[in-house]
């Protein structure tokens, strides 16, 4: 049994805050990718292999599109760069654990970064098992709710006006969310500050690639500092 173990057992109840906003989140990208006129199992085909979230909402306007495999490769490293960052944060909580560790590196998505990031662990918990369920769980959410978007979507007509704004509002809350747990607020300053720099200098069109690499540079040479404040525990 999956939850055979305590550690197993603690995974799936820290991962039901992720349970509710994926199923909803994944509904949603479901319909959408239904009401643009494909069949109901490709979203849950794209949640399963995919799985990146906001990338996915995009997917479906490139796969509308006309075939350009060099602007979707270039498009889909900017969007997901910030797991660079997620990356860099989970160095020391994932060391060690080869068992799983693609796995593990496959499925850190934004929520799951949320909860293992900001999780400590008691001594009787195998950090393996932990984060491997974790991922799992919050995997299987999203699949689920892509699969409930699909197929409700192909059954009933809805109305998808606003939606454009949903990756907007979840982003804005997952900061939010982040700012609040932070010991300091050394890493969230850096990209704001950043981003808002880069804004001004190279425009709304083309700031998202040189905010990347401004962000990761600091982090790069302030993650001493940074890991000291335990911002990255």
């Amino acid at each position: 049994m999956l939850f055979k173990s305590e550690s197993s057992r603690l995974a799936a109840k820290d991962s039901i805050p992720v349970l509710t906003g994926y199923v909803l989140l994944g509904t949603a990208y479901g319909i959408f990718m239904n009401a643009c006129g494909f069949p109901w199992y490709y979203p849950v085909l794209t949640a399963t292999v995919i799985y990146g979230g906001s990338l996915e909402f995009v997917t479906v306007t490139l796969l509308m599109s006309r075939f350009a495999p060099l602007q979707t490769f270039l498009l889909a490293l900017v969007i997901q760069a910030r797991h660079l960052f997620y990356g860099l944060a989970m160095l020391e909580k994932y060391r060690g654990l080869e068992k799983h560790r693609f796995y593990l590196i496959y499925s850190l998505t934004d929520e799951t970064f949320a909860v293992a990031g900001s999780k400590v662990l008691p001594e009787n918990i195998d950090k393996n098992t932990y984060y491997f369920t974790l991922s799992l769980l919050d995997h299987c959410y999203w699949i689920t709710g892509a699969a409930l978007g699909g197929i409700f979507g192909s059954l009933i007509p809805f109305d998808l006006s606003g939606l454009d704004f949903m990756m907007t509002a979840m982003f804005t809350v997952i900061f939010l969310d982040s700012w609040l747990r932070e010991k300091s607020h050394i890493s969230s300053l850096i990209g704001l500050g950043a981003s808002l720099l880069c804004l001004i200098l190279f425009g709304a069109d083309s700031f998202i690639i040189p905010s990347m690499c401004v962000i990761l540079c600091f982090l790069l040479v302030l993650r001493k500092p940074i890991t000291e404040k335990g911002e990255f525990e």
